[in-house]
């Protein structure tokens, strides 16, 4: 608009005269509002801003004066724009004031008439009206998406809280049910051994109820750890493997010997609890079914990827009646799966293998 409407006024944009004044005027405006639509201008200093900006704005007032004129004004009324939106409200509109103040009397010294100037006047004021404006509504978008997304941050933390409530409700309530329904299964148990030693039972009742007292005291710890989780306890690693091995020889009395094979790192929270769950599962299915296996567990660290295996001596897991539903290796495959890995379970030419991949 600037260039199309200083080329129809007079004197012409030149090389000579009064049109080689345009001319600069023209180029000095036009390198000011290239540095002034740079994306990064606004991250400039201040001082840098006004700075371009005034520099502007008296191009503008110069072309101002030196066509009288078309619409030569718009030049001005530009920089008046940038300096009311780019700068701080009260330098803006003192910039825009002395702009507008330049360009009145620049014009009204150059010979035009009280009408023309006004005019001229006038129309960098509306220009700086629709600057506040925009700005004023920018300004209020901008609020509003913050409150926005502070409601949405207030929503997000009121749900976490209603979960953490409902998790520490069903803790409370597997504490209070299972618990202490395992609890008195051990003591039930512990009272059957006794009185199986008092009656002279023999060695495989005795066995019987010895394992079954071992299972009830692993269910009653994997209860406590389910439990614990619920509540925000932190949940067990792969670090933790050895105590959990040690745990199985002192309770169940299981031969078991682990292997570490590559260099030990941290895993990621997922993959490290699938593999510690899957040694827990497999080593629970071994004091369950066949307790006198030499069991084998290796934890391999691969480039890419973690391996762990439990191999035991026997080549079938037979189902026995009241041992379990079945579901644990199902479950234990889920798991892994939900944290990026496989895992395969079955007959090996050596006896029964479990192994598990996880990234990481």
């Amino acid at each position: 608009m600037v260039v199309l409407g200083s080329a129809n006024s007079h004197p012409v944009p030149a090389l000579h005269g009064k049109g080689l004044a345009v001319t600069l005027a023209l180029c000095v405006f036009a390198v000011a509002l290239l540095i002034t639509i740079r994306e990064s201008f606004p991250e400039r200093s201040l001082g840098l801003q006004a700075a371009v900006i005034a520099i502007m704005g008296a191009a503008g007032a110069a072309i101002g004066g030196l066509q009288l004129e078309g619409a030569s004004g718009v030049a001005a009324g530009v920089a008046v724009f940038l300096a009311i939106t780019r700068l701080p409200i009260k330098a803006g509109v003192a910039l825009a004031g002395a702009i507008t103040v330049a360009l009145a009397l620049v014009t009204a010294i150059a010979g035009s008439s009280s009408s023309a100037v006004a005019a001229e006047v006038l129309v960098t004021v509306l220009l700086g009206v629709v600057a506040e404006f925009l700005k004023r509504s920018r300004e209020s978008q901008d609020e509003t998406e913050l409150l926005m997304a502070e409601l949405e941050d207030a929503r997000d933390e009121q749900a976490r809280a209603a979960a953490i409530a409902e998790r520490g409700r069903i803790a409370g309530e597997l504490h209070d049910v299972l618990a202490h329904s395992l609890s008195g299964a051990a003591i039930q148990l512990q009272g059957a051994r006794k009185l199986a030693d008092r009656e002279h039972a023999t060695p495989r009742l005795s066995e019987a109820i010895d394992r079954a007292s071992e299972l009830v005291k692993a269910g009653l710890a994997n209860a406590r750890q389910a439990v614990g989780a619920l509540r925000g306890e932190p949940l067990p690693t792969l670090a933790q493997l050895p105590s959990l091995i040690d745990s199985y020889k002192a309770d169940v009395n299981l031969d078991v010997t682990l292997r570490i094979e590559g260099s030990a790192r941290t895993l990621p929270a997922d993959p490290s609890l699938a593999l510690y769950r899957g040694a827990q599962e497999a080593l629970t299915n071994v004091a369950r079914y066949a307790p006198s296996a030499c069991t084998t567990v290796t934890v391999r660290y691969e480039h890419e990827s973690t391996r762990l295996s439990v191999d035991n001596g026997f080549s079938a897991i037979p189902a026995r009646e009241g041992m379990g539903g079945g579901r644990g290796l199902e479950g234990l495959r889920e798991r892994v799966e939900r944290a990026g890995g496989t895992m395969s379970a079955g007959p090996t030419t050596e006896g029964w293998r479990v192994e598990i991949e996880v990234p990481g």
